[in-house]
């Protein structure tokens, strides 16, 4: 009995011994890959760009007093609409002492030379009334009491001026009425009453009173790598869409590509602008971020294939052909010539495949 168990024993472990080294052997081998299948197809292919960027009025002009001072009064808002010189804010003068304190001295010098020519002219106008005194006379005191008043309201009004900014000839033109230079939509009021204010001179671009910008009159501003700017073309249509406006697809037109590159972190971009519509401009706000979608390049109805399908080497590609799929799968390499590709889908500009060719895609798991 114990003999019987010890063959017994000897027998399982050879038993063992032989399967475990069947099981090795068997996937030792390999196992044959199997590939799925795709045909070539008809199809309109586009190599696009987007470029990111913002919408702009084309021109916001900065409005900006014609004399420093202190701001007493804002009449607008950021957007109001202004015409061509409305008034947007008034502006109080602080007169500096020196120029307030000869203006005085003017008067007062006006004011005594007038004072005396009104005396001599009551003098000789009475003594020209008694036939005392000749008519050459009486003119020419008459002609230097009306230049006195006339030198002492010049004075005056250069006091008026200097102290409060106004000249009482033409206050409605004073240069304290801070008015807008051209039509269109406030887009910000940076100042409040109450701020300090300077004109622009040589030494200072002086301070910014209100923003004003035409709204109907949009472009998009936005950059091209220098890689796709030859692509690209004045009266080139894009489509922009706007981030804040879900499903926003906006025609506009490319009118000017810089012709100097910009450097930005390393890479040279060059600036394009895209105009709107007038329609379109009315449904925008200025700063709003937006993509342009360009097509750079389009082939219509041309064979083309998954980019997965072909294989590149160097500047040469290939695709594999099927030529047998019993037992197992079989290829054939093939070099082929490639025209467009988007990305996904490549067109194929030669006869080595035709609509009805099978082609290795991608590895079945």
């Amino acid at each position: 009995m114990k003999k019987f168990f010890k063959i017994l024993l000897i027998v399982m472990v050879c038993i063992v011994f032989i399967a475990t080294f069947v099981y090795l052997y068997l996937n030792s081998r390999g196992k044959d890959k199997v590939y799925e299948l795709s045909y070539p197809k008809r199809e309109t292919i586009e190599r696009t760009t987007v470029l990111t960027g913002k919408i702009e009025p084309r021109d916001a002009i900065d409005i900006k007093p014609q004399i420093s001072g202190i701001i007493s009064e804002i009449l607008v808002e950021a957007g109001d609409h202004v015409s061509n010189g409305d008034i947007i804010a008034k502006i109080k003068v602080i007169p500096e002492e020196a120029q307030l304190s000869q203006a005085n001295n003017r008067v007062e010098l006006a004011r005594i030379s007038l004072e005396e020519a009104r005396l001599n002219f009551e003098r000789t106008n009475a003594l020209y009334e008694k036939k005392y005194e000749s008519r050459e006379k009486f003119e020419a005191d008459k002609a230097a009491y009306e230049r006195a008043k006339r030198e002492y309201d010049q004075a005056a009004d250069q006091l008026t001026i200097v102290r409060d900014g106004v000249s009482a000839a033409n206050a409605q033109g004073s240069n304290t009425l801070v008015r807008s230079t051209v039509t269109g939509v406030v887009l910000e009021v940076p100042v409040k009453v109450g701020s300090s204010v300077i004109q622009a001179n040589t030494f200072n671009d002086g301070t910014t009173i209100a923003k004003v910008a035409d709204m109907t009159d949009l472009i998009f501003k936005g950059k091209v790598d220098e890689s796709e700017v030859d692509l690209l073309s004045e009266g080139m249509g894009v489509r922009i869409s706007v981030g804040a406006i879900a499903g926003s697809d906006f025609p506009a037109v490319i009118e000017k590509i810089a012709p100097m590159a910009s450097d930005e972190n390393g890479t040279n971009t060059f600036e394009v602008k895209a105009a709107l519509t007038a329609d379109e401009a009315a449904r925008l706000r200025a700063g709003y971020s937006a993509n342009a979608n360009i097509i750079l390049e389009r082939a219509e109805n041309v064979m083309a294939v998954s980019e997965g399908v072909v294989e590149y080497e160097g500047d040469k590609a290939y695709v594999y052909l099927l030529t047998d799929s019993i037992p197992s799968q079989k290829f054939e390499r093939r070099e082929v010539t490639t025209g467009l590709s988007d990305g996904l889908m490549v067109e194929i500009k030669d006869s080595v495949i035709n609509y009805t060719t099978p082609l290795r895609d991608r590895e079945k798991r």
